[in-house]
């Protein structure tokens, strides 16, 4: 994604490039990605544009993974967004287990 690392997409293309990247990297079989931007407006970190988002994923790709490497899969996944696109991003990953549960 080549965008990503030469500046912000459009904030109306974020959540959709932000979708893209979490489904090719960890197959989730279920995904809810929320722009949350509106909510932290004036915000000190959000001055440079970046955004807020609220993910929430579940993939098998967390089996046997704690949280920690969890929300680690996550960042590796949207990678360079976070350096142009996003300011914050909270996460909730669980296996399809744990969300059946």
């Amino acid at each position: 994604m080549g965008q990503a690392t030469t500046g912000p997409l459009p904030r109306e293309q974020r959540v959709a490039a932000i979708r893209a990247a979490i489904e090719a990297a960890l197959g989730p079989v279920s995904l809810d990605v929320v722009d949350d931007s509106a909510r932290h407006a004036g915000h000190a970190g959000a001055r440079d544009g970046r955004g807020h988002f609220n993910v929430d994923v579940v993939s098998a790709a967390f089996d046997g993974l704690g949280p920690i490497a969890r929300h680690r899969a996550v960042y590796a996944a949207v990678g360079g967004l976070m350096e142009t696109d996003i300011h914050a991003l909270a996460i909730r990953a669980r296996t399809p287990a744990e969300a059946s549960a």
